[in-house]
């Protein structure tokens, strides 16, 4: 199957406001909700995208001819690549009906897994989501990410007990879902988290813990003193609040600032091996990439997700050999302008 057949086939069964396009940059879906949009007006989800394209590559091959290592270490864990699929829920109200959370989750785990990569996996109000979720990581030998809403307490803990159970290598909190329409007003209720409500949570998870929908220098800083082991800079893929800056405009100083603590992982808008090449050279150390892989599992399944991820790692082989880098340890900020 090729990526194009991949693309083709998503369009006769996404819902109607995700249209699978070439390229997933946020014009067509814009400010619907429900649907891949913003409950805004879906300016942030564009502007993450054209930041990217914003920055280009230094191309140099006056080096040593040699082979590419896109290979990372994480956590205990060696991936093919630097590269994991972003937690997405709500699937039918947001994509359409061919799966619900449970059966994404359970083709999206496997998959990633089997082209040695990862998912971050979503969560939801319905208690099945997550028990699926950690049961699909489960029979991968823990090799995803549970992401957790921020939850109460009590809530969150229930739900790291079953994450526990599943031997997942780290798990992860998407923070910046306090500002999704279906979180407000529940009881017991969920959203922002203080330093101390975020620190009692990560020492309860027991493995590495990612906090996702981290913009600033100062959110930074707050996770690192709540002991989080990574974060991700993130904007909610620009789906929770206008104006607000694109990912790739605020990485470079947060990398600088906490990149020597943690590890820092990076969304919103990246689309290529080449964008993945250029978070790298502002100081990520993986990317995640959400829609796309929607595309790729309503497209073609398992082999959807095989395909969109094997073009990944050919592009990011490709540019890291282009510009001189055959590790990505070898690949620096004067690599890109």
């Amino acid at each position: 199957m090729l990526y194009e057949e991949v693309l083709a086939n998503a369009r006769t069964c996404v819902g109607e406001i995700c249209k699978a396009c070439p390229v997933c940059n946020g014009k067509a879906c814009g400010s619907k909700i429900p649907g891949p949009g913003a409950k805004g007006t879906g300016t942030v989800a564009i502007r993450n995208y054209n930041k990217w394209q914003e920055i280009f590559v230094n191309m140099d091959t006056i080096c040593e001819n040699k082979p590419v290592d896109t290979s990372l270490n994480l956590f205990g864990r060696t991936f093919k690549a630097p590269i994991f699929a972003a937690p997405i829920g709500a699937m039918k109200l947001h994509y359409g009906d061919k799966y619900d959370d449970l059966e994404y989750n359970d083709i999206l785990v496997s998959a990633c897994a089997d082209a040695g990569i990862a998912a971050f996996t979503g969560d939801g109000t319905n208690p099945a989501v997550m028990e699926a979720a950690t049961k699909a990581i489960g029979k991968k030998d823990g090799t995803g990410i549970p992401t957790v809403k921020p939850w109460d307490i009590n809530t969150l803990k229930e739900k790291l007990a079953l994450i526990k159970e599943c031997g997942s290598f780290a798990v992860a909190m998407d923070i910046d879902a306090a500002g999704l329409p279906f979180l407000k007003n529940l009881t017991p209720p969920a959203g922002s988290k203080s330093v101390k409500d975020l620190k009692e949570i990560v020492d309860a998870a027991g493995v590495p813990f990612v906090v996702k929908g981290v913009m600033t220098v100062k959110g930074a800083l707050k996770a690192k003193e709540a002991n989080a082991s990574a974060i991700v800079v993130s904007n909610h893929g620009g789906r929770v609040l206008d104006q607000c800056p694109a990912t790739a405009e605020v990485l470079e100083e947060i990398a600088d600032a906490v990149g020597d603590h943690m590890k820092i992982f990076v969304d919103g808008g990246i689309r290529s091996g080449v964008d993945v090449f250029k978070a790298l050279a502002l100081g990520a150390d993986a990317v995640l990439i959400g829609r796309p892989f929607v595309t790729a599992v309503y497209g073609g399944a398992a082999e959807g997700v095989k395909v969109y991820t094997a073009k990944l790692i050919s592009e990011l082989e490709d540019a890291m050999a282009m510009c001189g880098a055959h590790s990505l340890e070898e690949i620096t900020r004067d690599m890109v302008r």
